[in-house]
């Protein structure tokens, strides 16, 4: 993820456990031999922040999603962390500008309600949100851990997504009240791939 990676490198996170898929359900074939799928995720920490994931791939069997999420959920209960955000991509058909929006959900309706006040973009309709970024709301509410899910608007999954990048980050600063790093770094990603799409 590149706002995991951004949030790593800016914050010189430590790492102190590794979550790694105990069953694989696929392989990669090489052309003529395979070899086991490398997929590990990272739990990092750094001042009153444990930042997990940034690895390869997503879990996938439910029974393997499921673990994960009660991985995460048992560090979060072990040092009493107060909140999980999570975040992802919001897929839209809309032509987006330079600034996607960042769309917001939350585990409580008191919660909606206050990201409300605070005048926070929140998902505009009800769906289905997949994968570990659903999942783990879903634990954290079961355990009554207050949770937030991200989701920066993109059109193009298949190219990296450095303005929706931009857009989570500058919401979780928002959030936290903590400044997270400089995205000129970004801005410049960004548009060096705007240019090679419009060439």
């Amino acid at each position: 993820s590149i706002v995991i990676n951004f949030i790593n490198k800016s914050l010189k996170t430590k790492s102190f456990r590794t979550a790694n898929v105990s069953f694989p359900t696929y392989v990669v074939d090489n052309g003529g031999h395979i070899d086991l799928p490398k997929e590990s995720w990272e739990y990092k920490y750094t001042d009153d922040l444990i930042i997990f994931g940034g690895g390869k791939g997503q879990p996938q069997s439910n029974n393997e999603l499921n673990l994960l999420c009660q991985d995460v959920i048992n560090v979060a209960k072990k040092y009493s962390a107060k909140f999980i955000y999570t975040l992802g991509g919001f897929h839209t058909n809309t032509v987006l500008t330079n600034n996607p929006k960042t769309y917001i959900t939350t585990t409580s309706l008191e919660l909606r309600k206050q990201m409300e006040k605070l005048q926070f973009d929140m998902t505009p309709q009800k769906s289905l949100i997949t994968g570990f970024n659903g999942l783990i709301l879903g634990f954290a509410k079961k355990y009554n851990i207050q949770g937030i899910g991200m989701y920066g608007e993109l059109n193009q999954p298949e190219i990296p997504q450095y303005r929706a990048a931009i857009s989570i980050i500058k919401t979780i600063e928002k959030l936290t009240y903590r400044k997270l790093g400089n995205t000129d770094e970004l801005e410049m990603l960004a548009q060096d791939i705007e240019q090679k799409f419009r060439n």
